[in-house]
């Protein structure tokens, strides 16, 4: 059986997904001028360097560098997974980060194009994690 997509094309594919998020997150922050959230800003502590180390990994041909990605990935997920169930009132009031300072965490703010931020988040990190994992798998002879 062929795999239907190559390591390095699985590495290429996660590489684009977190340069688009970063690009569109900024595009959210400086162009639209919304303001991220404590827990948006903890998304891009791990989205950015995600492009970064994934695209320095596709130019130095280093095949392993997916082994970078899937915590990074993860870690991103799990705080977009936190900051979806706030969104949607799965978690209680008490735990809620982004009540003190800042910008809400729940609020109409955290929607682009219809589509709440924290799960678009969620979707590029998991999305991200699968493909670097996919990078790391041994081709079956």
């Amino acid at each position: 059986m062929t795999q239907i997509l190559s390591k390095d094309m699985a590495l290429i594919v996660a590489w684009v997904i977190a340069l688009a998020s970063s690009f569109a997150v900024l595009y959210i922050g400086e162009v639209l001028g919304q303001a991220p959230c404590n827990l948006c800003w903890f998304q891009r502590a791990f989205m950015f360097p995600l492009a970064v180390v994934l695209g320095l990994g596709i130019w130095w041909q280093d095949d392993r560098v997916g082994r970078y990605g899937i915590p990074l990935a993860f870690g991103g997920a799990v705080t977009a997974l936190w900051h979806m169930g706030l969104y949607t009132g799965v978690l209680p009031e008490p735990i809620k980060p982004c009540t003190a300072t800042g910008p809400s965490c729940t609020g109409d703010n955290q929607l682009f194009l219809g589509v709440p931020i924290p799960l678009l988040a969620l979707i590029a990190f998991v999305m991200i994690a699968f493909l670097s994992f996919l990078s790391l798998k041994e081709p079956r002879t």
